[in-house]
């Protein structure tokens, strides 16, 4: 840091400089958007001035109209957009234009791969915002002052490592940001170029944009007054058969700071006891941070069109983060704060019509041929509600899709209610199996009647699978049952007698338990098996292995706990085993046949290398 009277020369966080890097040479194709970002955090700061206003009337300092202005200079080679806003301190310019405070920083870089087009369009998902004026600059200045405060802020940077700031004497508050043009992009110091970036980009925001007018004053020596070159009226507010399908895609760019088209939208006006307007949208990939529940939500509430706060987290539950929208209603009071709405009747039921109007909107999506654009990036996070959203529970679960034994594929594309029309005579349950990978789940042991039977078996591997199943015990009267749990009921096993559970058990069966004492809690008969010689099994109520291995990979104590060892009595292994006489060596051969029943199912050995000991041990005997 370098410092002079009054100025000082700072440097970007490191981060800065690596977005920087990647706006300028990753976005040349897209450079246009500078100005929808500029325009779009320019209304963000007339939006927070009226807000702040409301509890604090000097802050407009007289002048309540608000509106946002766009001048160029052909000759000098620049363009100005400068707003009447909230404005910024000197601390407010160092934090918001030398530093990026957002969350998911870290998450966001540890994303970039190098690769210029993939970099891009995650770019396009964080939001590049101020840093996208370097796209077409070479220099930026900004000037701006705080309403409320008398001191101005120069600040100006060339989007090389560091940036001046210095005070300055500024009249109006507000932000005025200047951009010196590189030679390549001289075409947007143009009137027609700007307006059409603006009518293209920018119509939809409720301030207005002012620009020169095209044609010069009538009278000589008259001034030329600004024109309004925007529709200057909230997008929510208009008709439906007024707002192209282009208005909705520039609007969702504007409150998303995404690149990219939504997938789909829903836009609702409700009137009666209460009178509210939502707007959501569906994007069309899943941001960064989706997977971070603490994440911040996109939705935006107005409170009779005047800009309240962002990501009201009471709007929506954590398993619709992905959805950005809007709501506006004139039910709640201007002065609204989060803990009023946390107890608000108006908000509540607002919730739960936003929450079934964006289910509708999923299950339309779910109608058609391309479903798996949406339930790929966006799936994971909809199991969620199963957990969270009784309310919703079935609902949100006909929106599921599964891996199953039905198709090779990993690809999730079987519903429940496809699973039910297909299931067998007599087959009074959904299976399921989890597991860490679809792969280990693909290839379980537990599988083998059910395969033999032609009984389908949903596949479950996403480690969120685990609570959706706890949570879904039935579905259309259909229990769901674990095929690793418990004794199974297949379609015809009704005419076949059952076995007295006082029937003494075989001297080989004492024996492989007795090997086995504290390893398995008890050693059966097999109706699982038909290829493999045994598996690992739980009662109906235990813990699954699957989940006990994700609870302590999250560092959580799970209790330990001895499983049921089922073994295909047919299987030549144990035929072979059967016919052991050594006692040590039966005990030996019985501890690799618990062993491998564990790794069949993906778990982990305690001792690994005793494991491969008895495996060698194994291949020596056999080979003489």
């Amino acid at each position: 840091m370098t410092t002079t009277p009054n100025k000082e020369t700072l440097g970007f966080q490191s981060e800065v400089n690596q977005l920087l890097d990647l706006v300028i040479n990753s976005l040349y194709s897209n450079r246009e958007i500078f100005l929808r970002e500029l325009v779009s955090n320019a209304s963000d700061a007339i939006e927070k001035l009226r807000f702040s206003a409301l509890s604090d009337e000097s802050l407009l300092e007289g002048e309540p109209e608000n509106a946002i202005d766009v001048e160029f200079d052909t000759e000098g080679r620049t363009v100005t957009i400068r707003d009447s806003g909230i404005g910024m301190t000197r601390e407010d310019v160092i934090a918001n234009l030398g530093t990026i405070a957002k969350s998911g920083t870290r998450e966001f870089f540890g994303a970039l791969s190098g690769d210029a087009r993939t970099d891009s369009q995650l770019i396009g998902q964080f939001g590049v915002g101020f840093y996208a004026a370097f796209i077409v600059a070479d220099r930026v200045t900004v000037l701006t002052r705080k309403a409320g405060t008398a001191e101005g802020v120069r600040w100006e940077s060339d989007g090389r490592g560091e940036f001046t700031v210095e005070p300055c004497s500024r009249a109006r508050r507000g932000t005025e940001i200047i951009l010196h043009l590189k030679e390549d992009a001289s075409e947007y110091a143009d009137n027609w170029r700007l307006r059409s970036l603006i009518k293209k980009y920018s119509d939809h925001i409720a301030v207005p944009i002012r620009m020169l007018p095209t044609t010069p004053a009538e009278e000589e020596g008259e001034a030329p007054g600004l024109e309004t070159v925007n529709s200057a009226t909230a997008l929510w507010v208009r008709s439906k058969q007024d707002i192209s399908d282009d208005d909705y895609k520039a609007f969702y760019k504007h409150i998303s700071h995404d690149f990219e088209d939504p997938m789909s939208w829903v836009h609702t006006k409700s009137e009666g006891k209460l009178e509210y307007t939502t707007l959501f949208f569906v994007p069309g990939r899943a941001p960064y941070d989706l997977f971070d529940r603490d994440a911040k939500r996109g939705i935006k509430l107005y409170v009779q069109r005047v800009f309240i706060m962002d990501d009201a987290e009471q709007l929506l539950p954590r398993y619709l983060r992905f959805v950005r929208g809007i709501v506006d209603t004139r039910d709640l009071p201007l002065n609204v704060s989060r803990e009023i709405l946390q107890r608000n009747k108006a908000i509540d039921t607002i919730r739960g019509a936003s929450i079934k109007k964006i289910l509708g909107l999923i299950e339309t999506l779910a109608e058609g041929e391309d479903y798996q654009k949406f339930y790929q990036p966006f799936g994971r996070v909809l199991k969620e509600g199963v957990i969270e959203d009784a309310a919703n529970r079935e609902r949100v679960a006909k929106l599921l899709r599964f891996a199953s034994t039905l198709d090779d594929k990993a690809e999730p594309a079987v519903s429940l209610e496809s699973y039910i029309g297909r299931m067998k005579e007599g087959q009074k349950a959904i299976y399921y199996l989890t597991a860490e990978t679809h792969a280990t789940a693909k290839s379980s042991p537990h599988l083998e009647v059910f395969r033999a039977r032609g009984v389908e078996v949903l596949l479950l591997s996403d480690p969120v699978d685990e609570w959706v199943v706890q949570h879904l015990t039935e579905f259309d009267g259909k229990p769901l049952r674990s095929v690793t749990q418990g004794k199974l009921e297949l379609p015809g096993d009704e005419a076949q007698p059952e076995q007295p559970e006082d029937a003494p058990e075989s001297d080989f069966i004492a024996k492989l338990k007795a090997a086995l004492e504290g390893k398995v809690s008890a050693v059966r008969p097999s109706t699982r098996l038909t290829d493999s010689p045994a598996c690992l099994v739980g009662d109906d109520y235990d813990m699954s292995a699957n989940l006990q291995r994700i609870l302590r990979a999250a560092g959580q104590e799970v209790p330990n706990s001895t499983r049921i060892l089922e073994v295909n009595e047919r299987h030549p292994l144990l035929i072979r085993l059967a016919t052991e006489e050594g006692e040590e060596r039966f005990n030996e051969l019985a501890v690799l046949l618990f062993e491998q029943s564990v790794l069949a199912e993906g778990g982990r050995l305690e001792d690994p290398a005793a494991f491969v000991r008895r495996v060698n041990q194994f291949l020596v005997d056999a080979a003489g």
